[in-house]
């Protein structure tokens, strides 16, 4: 449902989601400049509120930022635009998934490019490796470290130590890395 909340003096719409599967509130936003708090189910709306308040400056950023990346570069592109940006993101992940994949030589079945909306990068149990077409117009180290990430799920399909200790072998910074993405 969607709902209206004043942050810091800029009205703001987001969308409250109950979910029987969460365990704990989730707060999300999108490349579209929205945002949506997951709730487990018997959870009360008052919390959403709670959180959105506490994290009012951090939802404002994240949402000017999105909003600023899509009034730039997203809005009125064509179709071919679409597909020359698909296309040179195949390249570039191909590239720099072998490049990576000297260190770790895992078998990859498949890359593709897609316009995912809240990921920029997936893995499948299938050996597909997925990325979405916006990750060429990341800074060179956040893109590196997304394709390092979803490269290292071919061997640990979680993100437990042994995941987080393969991701360093290719990016010995990425914790740094994570908190600048954070930061976004």
């Amino acid at each position: 449902m969607k709902k209206k909340i004043t942050l810091q003096n800029k009205v703001v719409e987001y969308e409250i989601k109950k979910s029987k599967r969460a365990k704990r509130m989730r707060l999300a936003v999108y490349c579209e400049g929205t945002f949506v708090v997951t709730l487990p189910h018997q959870m009360n709306e008052s919390f959403a509120q709670k959180l959105i308040k506490e994290k009012a400056v951090w939802i404002l950023d994240k949402v000017a930022y999105f909003k600023s990346i899509k009034n730039k570069i997203f809005l009125k592109r064509s179709e071919s635009d679409y597909k020359k940006y698909k296309d040179d993101a195949l390249k570039f992940a191909e590239k720099r998934v072998a490049h990576f994949n000297q260190v770790y030589k895992y078998e990859i079945n498949k890359i593709s490019i897609k316009n995912q909306k809240t990921r920029w990068g997936s893995c499948s149990r299938k050996g597909n490796l997925n990325f979405n077409y916006k990750i060429i117009l990341l800074p060179k180290k956040i893109a590196d470290y997304v394709i390092v990430h979803e490269l290292c799920h071919l061997k640990e399909f979680n993100h437990s130590r042994k995941f987080w200790n393969l991701v360093e072998r290719g990016i010995p910074q990425y914790r740094e890395i994570i908190k600048e993405i954070n930061s976004l």
